[in-house]
């Protein structure tokens, strides 16, 4: 794969080096049974969750072949966004941009996931650089309701229904703000409780306040820092 006619997101994530094999697989879930007097049918069902495969480069010092959508970022702070989608618990927006050479576009991939494993390999033909090996998995979204259910003096029972926590009730930004520090903060964590998605809205937190490039976690108390809206 040529990275000039290939873009690689995970999230909201540029991969700096397009990586140089993808592996989809559509799963199956039908299911063959034979009858008495017709012998075998298939019965079809709805597809098993798709799984995608690759390796990817991460450089450690500036290359000529990598891409960044906004200068250079180490190694470091794409360890950091992964680990923060892997601890979020939150799915998000794979994608594969793809395009001719001459910039027509062609098809692209884009699918919501999950961040299901990931190695990170470092050989010293690689120099500095590193390697990840990442594996993701379709989602599909579900929902889970809270029921309450309480009884009058009549002996009348009713239920109240409350969707669970996410992203569209989270407390996000409309405009951008200003956030103070607290303890017990990291980046991914503000990222959590200011936009309900920590994995999905980590690199926007770090775009705004690029002091915490240089490690995505550490913040002070009391520090200053921008909150772009959601």
């Amino acid at each position: 794969m040529r990275s000039q006619g290939y873009l690689f997101f995970i999230g909201y994530c540029l991969l700096p080096v397009t990586p140089p094999k993808l592996n989809v697989k559509y799963g199956n879930a039908n299911k063959t049974i034979t009858l008495i007097n017709e012998g075998q049918v298939n019965l079809l069902k709805i597809p098993e969750l798709t799984d995608v495969e690759f390796d990817c480069e991460i450089p450690q010092v500036s290359q000529p072949y990598a891409m960044y959508s906004a200068g250079f970022l180490g190694a470091g702070m794409f360890l950091s966004y992964l680990e923060g989608l892997k601890k979020g618990k939150q799915p998000f927006q794979f994608i594969v941009a793809r395009s001719l050479p001459n910039g027509i576009p062609l098809f692209s991939s884009n699918m919501k996931v999950s961040l299901e494993d990931y190695q990170v390999v470092e050989e010293a033909k690689n120099g500095f650089d590193v390697k990840i090996r990442i594996k993701l998995k379709q989602y599909r979204p579900y929902g889970t309701k809270t029921v309450k259910v309480s009884q009058n003096a009549n002996g009348e029972a009713s239920a109240e229904v409350t969707n669970s926590r996410s992203i569209e009730n989270s407390p996000m930004p409309t405009s951008p703000q200003t956030y103070i520090a607290k303890a017990g903060d990291t980046a991914f964590t503000i990222a959590k409780k200011m936009y309900g998605a920590g994995g999905n809205y980590i690199q926007d937190v770090l775009n705004a306040n690029p002091i915490l490039h240089a490690n995505s976690n550490a913040v002070t108390v009391g520090q200053k820092l921008t909150l772009p809206a959601g």
